[in-house]
């Protein structure tokens, strides 16, 4: 019988390194755009992999296992890891809207795709992204950074595909607003003017 459990035991762990373990980079930079610091990112990736591994007996092979452990991830850092955000009044987003809408009515340049623009600005991405309210923010680190489907996204963040659609939106137009002002000082707007 001990035979039998520890075989059990032996293929489930070689079942969870298969399945889950390859993730570990895509939740780790999750984690930072969350917590925005490396440290409690790691923290909350130990959990997340022990919550999993203490759970996997929950897990139904063949369904989504990166949904499954970004849900794990979000619940972990809605539970306990969130620091004070900071707040950010309807006025501030209105503007930060404004600002987006005025900058695409003056480019006829295509916007690319998300990960285009990740790769042409990162870092300047990545501070912008840190400024967003928080469930903007969220929609866009799960679709544009993990790549989740917005059905995916929907089930980590425990609301409708509408909702992760509309955070998705306000969230992209936050980020490129907040970006427009490194974008001018980089000739990128500049640019765009004369390409006309």
């Amino acid at each position: 019988m001990k035979h039998s459990a520890a075989r059990v035991s032996v293929d489930q762990r070689q079942q969870f390194e298969q399945l889950a373990l390859p993730f570990l980079p895509l939740l780790r930079r999750s984690a930072v755009q969350l917590t925005r610091d490396s440290q409690i990112a790691g923290d909350l990736i130990q959990d997340t992999y022990l919550k999993a591994w203490r759970c996997f007996d929950q897990f139904t092979p063949g369904t989504n296992c990166k949904a499954w452990l970004f849900s794990i991830m979000y619940s972990l850092f809605n539970s306990g890891y969130r620091k004070a955000q900071r707040e950010w009044d309807a006025e501030q987003i209105a503007y930060l809207e404004q600002e987006y809408e005025r900058w695409l009515d003056q480019s006829t340049a295509p916007l690319g795709s998300p990960a285009d623009r990740w790769d042409r600005v990162g870092p300047e991405v990545s501070a912008a992204l840190e400024q967003l309210p928080e469930d903007f923010r969220r929609a866009v680190v799960l679709v544009d950074i993990a790549e989740l489907s917005y059905e995916e996204a929907a089930l980590v963040m425990e609301c409708a595909i509408g909702t992760v659609r509309s955070r998705l939106y306000r969230g992209r137009k936050l980020l490129f607003a907040a970006l427009l002002p490194y974008a001018r000082s980089e000739g990128y707007a500049d640019q765009e003017k004369a390409d006309d």
